[in-house]
């Protein structure tokens, strides 16, 4: 009964989310640059809601489990402390806060049965306050705005979504699988069904060839949307990959980190929107952080300021990346 699986990835705003895996894999699974594709292609498998609720069932019988021994050893008041040390990292003193579904892209799942599998979780964790999940601009363009907003109501809070970049010239380079009018459709009927958006861009992406293109084509992209969050990323070259492969043979050029920041610094330029902008993840720079268009100004001369800094000092700071990311 204690027995149940989790998605192997999820953002980094979730890691104290109670996670709930209702796919594996990805329905696409052909990004050059995403780990994913060491799964070796495998194919997109949908898990049966009898046994998506089995594995929620299984989450509560665990926080109940330290709930009790917290009230048996009259230590209610640690219920979250005790959690983190047995790796339950989603339950806190007053319960289950958020949750996450993973794989990839649950918006695969036919309606009636993934709002079966949200409300049974907002059932079963009644303290739950928000659900969230990743998506595909494809996959979410294949549901009417009804449905989306059906999903909304059943309690669906937020979708990541990854445009990595707004050039159609990048995207079908990294074989994406989608345009940048794909996109932009696909964030619109998002927000207009009621879920938070949040959207990901990976700087670097464009490498030495394209990068004031990626970044000019991402801010019209993220313009036309105006998501709720805009979270920067990093490109990794992770050994294994197509991208890594093209890094090793020259035919991709990477960005040196002053020219990451230089092209994160024209994107953040050209934004016209109300977005929170969030470096929330280790492969990011700096920590430019603030809600757009007020933060826009400070995060530039954020910017400025560590550029005009001694080489030595910037250097210092700008790792290597082997050593950045172990």
């Amino acid at each position: 009964m204690m027995q149940y699986e989790s998605p192997p990835i999820r953002p980094p705003s979730e890691s104290r989310s109670l996670l709930v895996r209702a796919t594996r894999y990805c329905p696409w699974g052909r990004c050059i640059f995403c780990y994913g594709v060491l799964w070796d292609y495998r194919k997109l498998e949908l898990r049966q809601v009898e046994d998506i609720k089995r594995d929620i069932l299984a989450m509560k019988s665990h926080a109940d489990m330290i709930r009790r021994w917290a009230a048996d050893n009259n230590a209610e008041d640690r219920i979250e402390q005790l959690a983190i040390r047995n790796n339950v990292l989603w339950l806190s003193n007053e319960g289950v806060k958020t949750a996450f579904i993973g794989d990839s892209d649950s918006l695969v799942m036919k309606v009636d049965d993934l709002v079966e599998v949200i409300e049974f979780m907002y059932k079963t964790f009644p303290t739950l306050e928000r659900v969230t999940s990743y998506a595909r601009a494809k996959t979410a363009l294949k549901k009417t705005p009804e449905s989306l907003k059906r999903l909304h109501e059943a309690g669906l809070s937020r979708l990541h979504l990854g445009l990595e970049t707004g050039d159609d010239q990048v995207l079908k380079f990294i074989d994406k699988g989608v345009t940048s009018a794909e996109m932009i459709e696909a964030g619109r009927r998002i927000r207009e069904s009621g879920i938070s958006l949040s959207e990901y861009v990976l700087l670097g992406i464009g490498g030495q060839q394209w990068w004031q293109r990626h970044a000019e084509g991402t801010a019209r992209v993220l313009n036309a949307i105006d998501p709720d969050f805009i979270r920067a990323r990093t490109l990794i070259a992770v050994p294994g990959t197509p991208l890594y492969d093209k890094v090793v043979s020259g035919e991709f050029k990477k960005l040196t980190p002053a020219g990451i920041l230089k092209e994160e610094r024209l994107l953040i330029d050209a934004l016209d929107v109300t977005s929170e902008f969030v470096s929330d993840h280790v492969s990011n720079y700096l920590p430019l952080n603030g809600k757009l268009p007020e933060a826009k100004a400070h995060m530039l001369q954020l910017i400025d300021k560590f550029m005009a800094a001694p080489e030595e000092v910037r250097d210092s700071y700008l790792q290597p990346e082997e050593l950045r990311h172990p």
